[in-house]
């Protein structure tokens, strides 16, 4: 980050933006499932047929770092195929698999992946921009990239802990998840990191939706547009423009996934959108069809089952696995 963008960054950590810490469960010891969130999952209904998903929150030291994690899980029969499409969210997910670990940076396509036989899938999903302490280089340089978990020193010794009991399909979920969470609070700094700020202006990002332009946040932090604009590249690996648009598509695919009638119009004007074209155009971009058209495929494959969604390759959507970054 340039020096003017780390002198803003110092002076909002002064400022106290977000308290480092703070009281909070003992690492390992939290287990509740997260809030169902389907936000990136292609036809949510129709995949969660093939494929069992389960999340669990992030507590103590590790929340600082990690969202959450989650644990996809599917049981097809012999000779069956399911793709499952994913328009991920903008953060790093670390995967664990029976084979092994790897570091998924921001993908800024659609992730697709494909399931067979009986699997399970366990991923570390941290919040934006909070990856940054454990990559000794600028998240950009991971965007639309996988690395080797082996490949980052910050994070050494969570592979051989967590593959093996991703393989035994006895462990129980819970058990997974305490041990991730344990495993990461032992790792995560104790000192306050120059990404969480961007963590917090990231973050308000999502819940204000009002903020729809770049110019609106930068405002609404008290920074300048092109050190806002550099605290993303650096510590998330894409521009507040691209991030905020990804967060708008997923509003608008929401209220599809959910059977809500949508008035085009109106919700681009909800959105930030200068009119429903602009809309039309991103949205077709991420998810590869058109809005009504989405809308009347994710209708169709809601009561199709496992028998409408799983192929051999017909190219029909499906399921979620190791690039789940939605969850």
């Amino acid at each position: 980050m340039g020096q003017r963008a780390a002198d803003e960054t110092e002076q909002q950590v002064r400022a106290g933006v977000r308290g480092g810490g703070g009281d909070q469960d003992a690492p390992g010891e939290t287990v509740a499932p997260v809030q169902d969130d389907s936000r990136g999952i292609l036809h949510p209904a129709a995949a969660h047929t093939i494929f069992h998903l389960d999340r669990f929150p992030s507590t103590g030291a590790a929340a600082r770092f990690v969202d959450r994690y989650w644990l996809s899980t599917w049981n097809l029969p012999p000779g069956v195929r399911h793709e499952q499409q994913v328009l991920v969210h903008p953060v790093v997910n670390v995967v664990f698999e029976a084979h092994g670990a790897v570091v998924s940076g921001v993908d800024t396509g659609r992730f697709a992946t494909v399931l067979e036989g009986s699997r399970r899938a366990l991923g570390v999903m941290f919040r934006p921009a909070a990856f940054a302490p454990f990559l000794d280089a600028p998240l950009n340089t991971l965007t639309d990239k996988e690395l080797p978990l082996s490949a980052v020193p910050a994070l050494a010794g969570l592979e051989p802990l967590l593959v093996p009991l991703v393989a035994d399909l006895d462990v129980p979920a819970e058990q997974l998840a305490a041990t991730a969470d344990a495993a990461m609070a032992e790792r995560a700094p104790q000192a306050r990191q120059p990404c969480e700020t961007t963590t917090e202006w990231a973050e308000l990002a999502v819940r204000d939706r009002g903020l729809s332009r770049v110019e609106d946040l930068a405002n609404a932090v008290g920074v300048g547009v092109r050190t806002l604009q550099r605290a993303f590249t650096e510590h998330i690996g894409i521009g507040p423009k691209w991030f905020l648009r990804r967060y708008r598509i997923y509003e608008a695919a929401e209220r599809v996934a959910h059977q809500e009638r949508v008035d085009w119009s109106e919700l681009a004007a909800d959105l930030g959108y200068a009119d429903q074209a602009h809309l039309t155009r991103d949205f077709t971009a991420a998810f590869g069809l058109p809005p009504a058209q989405y809308a009347a495929v994710s209708a169709a494959r809601r009561g199709a089952g496992p028998g409408g969604g799983a192929n051999s390759g017909d190219g029909a959507e499906p399921a979620d696995a190791a690039g789940d970054g939605t969850v």
